[in-house]
């Protein structure tokens, strides 16, 4: 319909039940009025660069006839110059864009991220939901960005980076490093995720690099503690002591689970959360699924751990090989219990430290490389040789044995050695 656009003519106009319709200026070629079911509203429309676009320029009532004739004049000189005002309208969006919204965007992008990686994130920001029951000796962690979760990304400075590295490596350099890297990983996710019209990024270049250009990262030793050989007994036993006592049900889970860690050298996680599903005791084997590096990881059963296994197993009370009482159903870190057996062995340990101490014991036993990437489930992509050597549990039954052996042997808890009484020869 073609009709010259008045306040007059448009009051005239009566909203539609169903769909759309337009009704165009005669006097001004391109602008027009689109009536729908729940209002009127002014638009201007013409080619820019061969392909017919259209923008709105807003609501009747708020504009009249005059004012959004006016609105559409500048418009169309802007596209008679090439230029789409979308494109404009959609860029100042992008550049508005908050930190925030890219953390959003990025977890529901990255579906395979693990649960401990999505809570890093989150609790960096101080967006994850606050404790029940908050125990009271426990200080609530710090919140690195939280007064950055609002800013625009186009806002946060090269300089901005430096000074809050700084900041938190007051308090913790390990802990400022890795802020410093979820940060990073959100910029180039938003780099390779949010462009201009021309395909150019939203944003040109990552500020984190700030603190490689200036060598401003922390040096972080890598943590090397073990159990030491002399250590492994008083250890051992203080773990075996642990025994359940009145209500208090889960000594013999915790005593259960860290030897699990020790005889495998699975991750906290992924002994935390073995199922009976993944426990095989007629092929005695246990496999942890999804592990760090996304596989499934199965290793063989020595006979002390089958036995320790089979004994829980028919004493199961759980889907779980370790049950908890928590929400996930599994155990969680047992600190008041490490602290008990750090008390009556006098070592001191952190839960990664059975993994290291496994996989040093597999390496003193001279353990073949291969087999020892395969126990301790490490990726070698970058192996050519490695990437054609299959290496069947089975083919590790034999490293798993040595080492329980080993573990044993140190406690006192197997004969090293078989006594053969010699005869005595007559002179």
């Amino acid at each position: 319909m073609h009709h010259k656009l008045t306040k007059s003519y448009v009051d005239s106009i009566s909203l539609l039940e169903d769909g759309q319709e337009f009704h165009r200026d005669t006097e001004l070629k391109g602008f027009a009025l689109r009536v729908g079911r729940t209002a009127k509203t002014y638009v201007v429309e013409t080619k820019v660069s061969g392909k017919v676009r259209r923008v709105t320029i807003g609501k009747h009532g708020p504009f009249t006839p005059e004012m959004a004739r006016q609105e559409a004049k500048k418009h169309l000189a802007n596209m008679a110059c090439g230029i789409n005002p979308n494109d404009i309208k959609a860029e100042k969006k992008l550049r508005a864009i908050t930190l925030g919204e890219v953390l959003t965007d990025f977890l529901a992008a990255r579906k395979n991220l693990k649960e401990r990686t999505v809570y890093d994130y989150k609790r960096m920001f101080g967006i994850l939901p606050k404790a029940k029951s908050p125990r009271k000796d426990v200080r609530e962690k710090p919140i690195l960005f939280a007064d950055w979760y609002n800013k625009p990304l186009t806002e946060i400075s090269k300089d901005m980076v430096g000074k809050r590295h700084a900041l938190i490596g007051k308090r913790s350099e390990a802990q400022a490093n890795l802020a410093m890297r979820l940060l990073r990983s959100l910029f180039n996710f938003a780099i390779a995720k949010y462009e201009d019209s021309k395909g150019n990024p939203l944003i040109p270049a990552n500020p984190v690099t700030r603190l490689t250009q200036t060598r401003a990262w922390y040096k972080i030793d890598r943590r090397k503690t073990v159990i030491k050989q002399h250590d492994i007994d008083p250890w051992l036993k203080a773990v075996l002591n642990l025994k359940n006592e009145g209500s208090y049900q889960s000594r013999e889970t915790t005593r259960d689970y860290l030897l699990l860690l020790l005889f495998t050298g699975f991750r906290r996680e992924e002994a935390a959360s073995l199922m009976w599903s993944d426990v095989d005791l007629k092929a005695k084997t246990v496999t942890a699924r999804d592990t760090k590096n996304h596989l499934d990881h199965t290793l063989p059963l020595s006979d002390y751990l089958y036995d320790m296994l089979k004994a829980r197993f028919e004493t199961r009370t759980s889907e779980y090989v370790f049950p908890g009482g928590g929400e996930k159903g599994y155990i969680v870190e047992p600190k008041k219990i490490m602290a008990r057996v750090t008390a009556e062995s006098g070592v001191e340990f952190i839960i990664h430290d059975l993994r290291r101490t496994f996989s040093t014991i597999a390496d003193s036993l001279d353990t073949p490389a291969y087999a020892l990437k395969h126990l301790i489930n490490h990726k070698s992509s970058n192996d050519v040789t490695f990437g054609y050597i299959i290496n069947e549990v089975e083919r590790l039954r034999v490293h798993m044995q040595r080492i329980t052996d080993h573990i044993l042997k140190s406690a006192g808890l197997r004969k090293s050695a078989d006594v053969v009484q010699l005869e005595t020869r007559a002179a």
